[in-house]
């Protein structure tokens, strides 16, 4: 009896282990069972795609929507991006990434890796655009529930470009769970427009209300349909008045966007002139070459460029100081080489830098060719800023305004505050004295017209954030640059800086109903006029300074 009550302990844990196995198998199994279902469903809705016309394929996705497998999102998302290909020799379906060897596969039931093949061995599972339309609003109702609030927020924008039933509740649900003011508000927007649609006028006119004081075009286009259509007078007065509220909240927005443009074209001609506005404000020299040095500072960012590809932000702020050190070599040898010979004959120096502005043209054709050459624009300052539904501001030109005016700042500090200003601003105002007090003005002479010359290659390179860079660049700003110089007063920076960005404003004002060639012309007339009354500009120069202008 003895014996048979206690086992050898080898065979005890012989059966332990079996059990423990058998345990482990049958947990295995429950959870396949559990999982197999749903895989085989998701594994049979991909491999159809391989096979099916577009309208099965939209019956294709909305069976995967309603499935709600975890690779989904994955899955409508490589569909979306043209990332969703068949092998040709077994038909299987496959997300593609590029790789070096060939293309990558990935599984679109697991998300593993499936090894690698040649894109001549698959085959493009293709969408038209009603196909896209859908697929973007089914990832958008997955990722209404993600968990950055500005994903949310896309996808709340998404849904409301087409509601329906399944939208409207998905955003209904979403409601009653966000914490985002801001994505509450995009879905109380969703939820309005859907409720126009409602038979009941309460629920109408309810929605109207919801909706005051949104600017966006989803809200305009239903209110003008609802004031169209509406058979209820007060749903119909209250889109009405929506519809004013808009107006003129988009009119007022025009205008500011008008002055922003204007100020961003102002800034452009402060920056093609304020180097001018040394040269010949201040030395007297009419400078027709001085298009060409700005060209030659938007090329030196182009070379910058070509340095260093891979780094565009970089390349372009080292244009900068790049750009002012090539230009103001080469305005110190237009200095030294030519106008100092030309002194108090302003003919003369018009035509000699007229014919040098075609000599450096012809040098930059030759060396870069004539063909116009593209500057990369930086991460950021690429895209806009969005203040709201009608009014946005890009960023390169706003950047461009800051820039200006820091250009500007950095060269009254130099002006005012440096030895170099001050031996400027004495030869500028009486060049015998200056000389008797021990000033070598032929050497100011030359550091002026090149601080002038790097000034017109740092404004290059701002160019070259907005246009092309071709050899013809500088001719499109020399004539302006002299008109900015003239208006705001002949070697007076801060006239240039006002009447700048007064010609800009007043450029884009008048482009809305005359055109932007009219509208040229007719800045040209004014300041004629303007120039009849007032010859020394805006701010003319007082004292002995005066004298020489």
């Amino acid at each position: 009896m003895t014996a048979r009550l206690h086992r050898p302990p080898g065979r005890t844990v012989a059966h332990l282990m079996l059990w423990c196995w058998a345990l482990l198998l049958a947990s295995g199994l429950q959870v396949a069972a559990a999982q197999a279902p749903g895989d085989t469903h998701h594994a049979e809705q991909v491999a159809q795609l391989a096979t099916a016309g577009f309208g099965e394929k939209e019956r294709i996705v909305d069976a995967l929507l309603e499935a709600r497998h975890p690779q989904t999102r994955m899955l409508l998302a490589a569909f979306l991006d043209g990332r969703l290909a068949s092998r040709k020799s077994d038909g299987k379906v496959f997300i593609t990434e590029d790789a070096d060897d060939g293309v990558a596969l990935v599984d679109p039931v697991d998300a593993s890796a499936a090894g690698t093949a040649k894109s001549s061995a698959l085959r493009k599972i293709g969408t038209n655009n009603r196909l896209r339309k859908k697929l973007k609003g089914a990832i958008a109702l997955f990722d209404l529930d993600d968990a950055d609030a500005g994903v949310r927020l896309a996808a709340v924008d998404e849904m409301l470009r087409e509601l329906d039933a399944t939208t409207v509740s998905a955003l209904r649900t979403r409601l009653g769970v966000e914490d985002s003011a801001r994505v509450r508000r995009a879905l109380e927007v969703g939820l309005a427009l859907a409720d126009l649609s409602s038979p009941d006028a309460e629920v109408r006119l309810a929605a109207v209300g919801t909706l005051e004081g949104e600017l966006g075009t989803a809200v305009y286009n239903r209110l003008k349909t609802l004031e169209r259509d509406e058979p209820d007078a007060r749903v119909r007065d209250a889109a009405l008045s929506g519809l004013r509220h808009i107006d003129q909240w988009r009119r007022f927005y025009g205008g500011v966007e008008t002055l922003f443009f204007g100020l961003s074209l102002g800034s452009v001609l402060v920056l093609a002139a304020i180097g001018l506005a040394i040269t010949f404000g201040v030395m007297g020299v009419i400078n027709m070459a001085h298009g060409e040095l700005m060209m030659i500072g938007a090329y030196t960012a182009y070379v910058m460029q070509l340095l260093l590809p891979q780094h565009t932000t970089l390349a372009v702020l080292l244009a900068v100081p790049a750009a002012f050190l090539v230009s103001g070599l080469v305005g110190v040898g237009i200095e030294r080489g030519i106008v100092r010979f030309l002194y108090g004959r302003p003919l003369e120096t018009l035509l000699a830098t007229f014919g040098l502005s075609l000599i450096l043209q012809q040098a930059v054709r030759s060396i870069f060719s004539p063909l116009n050459r593209s500057v990369a624009t930086p991460e950021f300052m690429s895209g806009s800023w969005q203040i709201n539904e009608v009014f946005s501001l890009t960023w390169n030109r706003l950047y461009i305004v800051i820039f200006a005016l820091l250009v500007f700042a950095l060269l009254q500090l130099v002006l005012n505050k440096t030895s170099l200003g001050l031996k400027v601003r004495a030869v500028s105002q009486n060049r015998e004295m200056a000389r008797a007090l021990g000033v070598r003005s032929a050497r100011v002479d030359a550091m002026t017209f090149g601080l002038g010359a790097g000034v017109a290659g740092v404004a290059g390179v701002a160019l070259s954030q907005l246009t092309n860079v071709g050899p013809n660049l500088g001719q499109s700003y020399i004539v302006d640059s002299f008109m900015v110089v003239v208006f705001g007063g002949v070697g007076n920076l801060w006239g240039t800086l006002i009447g700048g960005m007064s010609l800009g404003v007043v450029n884009k004002l008048l482009e809305p109903w005359s055109g932007a060639v009219m509208a040229k012309i007719l800045v040209l007339v004014f300041l004629i006029l303007f120039i009849q009354r007032r010859p020394r500009g805006l701010f003319p120069h007082k004292g002995r300074a005066a004298e020489g202008h």
